[in-house]
């Protein structure tokens, strides 16, 4: 039984929002939604979304999830919130009065992250996030409708689209960016520009120019670092495969910057929750009880990373050396990456005792420390598996048109592709592009190559 009434939210939430304003935050107007476990668990296994096309992954998470909360294995997040405008959050109604007061401080700075940050200004319309969703959802139920398409046909191109779906631009700048003409360079209708032989062909409708221009010219021009951006342009496949996978890299791309922030905007958020609660001078029970959730919030986890314990940490060290100003500035221009590699010191890293490991067998061994040296490396390590940085860089290097192999590239950094992974991704991506797929990388120190054909049949030599 809830120990709270909707009365009581929106007192709290009156009394949270002018001190969030006073605080200097900007935000979307903010939307709350209570819901229960079971709605908690299907939203985060459709991504928070109120509407999602469906696929059997999303169930088959759905399902894990349950069953690990069913036997205490693991919690369920307190909150959800959503990168739309207005912004929508969801409250769990199971949590007590101070965690909801807590969520609801939490959920203004999210808010105020998503609006201001520039991975998001450049890579996201959240007034259009709701809609965009509900769109694609609609789409993708009708192509399963269709009796000409049906479902397992739809099935096989999602499940190849999500195996390739990250190996987009890393770059929001450059997905985005604006020529001098205003338009969108990225955008898949405007690729001709590009190629201007191309646009001439197309203009006059020659197919013997077309093929010519084709064997003068080499495609991509240079290395493509978005996969299904080239194989929507380029592959033999039907319209609506195609749309299928422009609503999978669409989508891709609005999460791109979440993968990308994680820390920090975890770190905005409960750096913020905890100065708001300072400032509503809390009843005594109710304060030692977010003293308690605060903690554990933001508690250093044995083994691993915790994005908030590492973002409230840097964060807080920031406000503490340079003032509300910087950190303003810092939420609105820096990633995770970038964050880390500057912000991350040596006396915060001795801190919070961090210190990198590697398999040795069947144990691991202490590579790194954070001493006057070791700091820097273990900075560095955690910079490069930050984000976007822990998924290989897979690139399309070369069609080859007369076989019609796609030659792609593995953008070696001391990290070698897991073999298992590679040949089931090699083999979705067979589906997409209808030809053989080859794939460059290296293992051991030698360059290796890992084809497969139609017939998905795997090779690896060189």
């Amino acid at each position: 039984m809830a120990d709270f009434s909707i009365a009581d939210l929106e007192y709290w939430n009156e009394r949270i929002e002018p001190i969030a304003k006073e605080c200097g935050l900007d935000y979307y107007n903010q939307e709350f939604e209570i819901i229960d476990y079971e709605d908690m668990i299907g939203y985060e296994s459709y991504v928070g979304m109120p509407s999602h096309y469906p696929h059997w992954s999303y169930g088959k998470s759905y399902e894990r999830i349950k069953t690990l909360h069913k036997y205490n294995l693991t919690g369920l997040p307190y909150e959800m919130v959503i990168n739309s405008n207005p912004c929508l959050a969801y409250l769990m109604k199971d949590n007590s009065l101070l965690l909801q007061v807590l969520t609801i401080a939490h959920v203004y700075a999210h808010n105020d992250f998503f609006k201001n940050n520039r991975l998001f200004k450049l890579g996201t319309k959240a007034e259009y996030t709701v809609e965009m969703f509900k769109n694609h959802a609609n789409r993708i139920r009708e192509y399963i409708s269709d009796p000409s398409i049906g479902y397992a046909r739809v099935e096989k191109i999602l499940n190849a689209a999500h195996a390739v779906k990250l190996q987009t631009e890393r770059i929001v700048e450059f997905r985005n960016r604006p020529d001098n003409t205003g338009k969108d360079v990225s955008a898949l209708t405007e690729h001709n520009k590009d190629f201007p032989y191309l646009e001439r062909y197309t203009q006059q409708n020659s197919e013997e120019l077309k093929q010519f221009v084709q064997q003068e010219i080499k495609i991509p021009e240079k290395p493509e670092e978005d996969i299904l951006k080239f194989i929507i342009e380029y592959g033999r496949m039907q319209d609506w495969e195609k749309d299928i996978l422009a609503i999978v890299r669409e989508e891709a791309l609005y999460f791109l910057p979440q993968i990308e922030t994680k820390i920090m905007n975890e770190g905005w958020a409960s750096y913020w929750h905890f100065n708001i609660m300072n400032k509503l001078e809390l009843p005594q029970n109710m304060h030692m009880e977010f003293l308690k959730r605060h903690n554990e919030v933001i508690r250093p986890l044995k083994s691993s990373i915790n994005p908030y314990y590492i973002g409230f940490k840097i964060f807080e060290n920031l406000d503490e050396k340079y003032g509300r100003e910087k950190i303003f500035e810092i939420r609105e221009t820096e990633r995770d990456q970038s964050f880390i590699r500057r912000y991350l010191t040596q006396e915060l890293c001795g801190e919070m005792n961090l210190f990198e490991y590697v398999s040795a067998g069947n144990d691991y061994m202490v590579s790194e420390v954070s001493d006057d040296e070791g700091w820097k490396i273990v900075r560095d390590t955690l910079c490069n598996t930050v984000g976007i940085g822990s998924i290989p860089s897979i690139r399309v290097e070369e069609w080859n048109q007369k076989d019609n192999t796609l030659v792609l590239t593995h953008e070696y950094d001391d990290r070698e592709l897991e073999l298992s992974y590679a040949y089931e991704t090699l083999k979705h991506l067979v589906d997409l592009w209808n030809g053989k797929i080859l794939l460059v990388t290296q293992l051991e120190g030698k360059k290796k190559n890992i084809s497969c054909d139609e017939q998905k049949r795997i090779s690896l030599y060189g």
